[in-house]
């Protein structure tokens, strides 16, 4: 089976609501390897605030996850600004990837060439691989 062209070192993020790793893809001819190369962590929350108007009855936890998401946004869009990446892949979990979509800047989505409503932080780094090339 045959996918579109993984460009060499797009910036691929797996994460959750409870943080993100931050691989790029190594691999030339449009193949996808993926490499390591840092991790965000919420870190102190309590004096971010969650992104967008928060329902009552949203719990701490949901809270958390919700301001992972904005602070991820603004991540993603520090970088844009500062030319770190021109292709990007999201994998996140369902939940997670719904926070974080109407927080991104035209800058950061505009580069997004798949977004995968999926789980895979715990998954090795094959199966991630795997999981991408599938939804290509």
């Amino acid at each position: 089976m045959t996918h579109p062209p993984v460009p060499h070192n797009t910036l691929i993020v797996v994460g959750t609501g409870e943080g993100a790793t931050f691989y790029r893809n190594s691999a030339k001819g449009g193949e996808l390897k993926l490499q390591h190369k840092k991790d965000l962590k919420p870190g102190d929350l309590a004096d971010e605030g969650p992104a967008g108007k928060q329902a009552p009855d949203v719990s701490p936890k949901e809270s958390m996850e919700a301001t992972f998401a904005k602070i991820l946004a603004n991540h993603l869009y520090d970088m844009a600004q500062a030319h770190k990446f021109d292709k990007l892949i999201l994998v996140l979990d369902p939940d997670t990837l719904g926070e974080t979509r109407p927080s991104l800047h035209v800058s950061v989505t505009d580069k997004i060439m798949l977004e995968l409503p999926k789980t895979l932080v715990n998954n090795s780094i094959d199966e991630i691989e795997r999981s991408i090339l599938t939804a290509l």
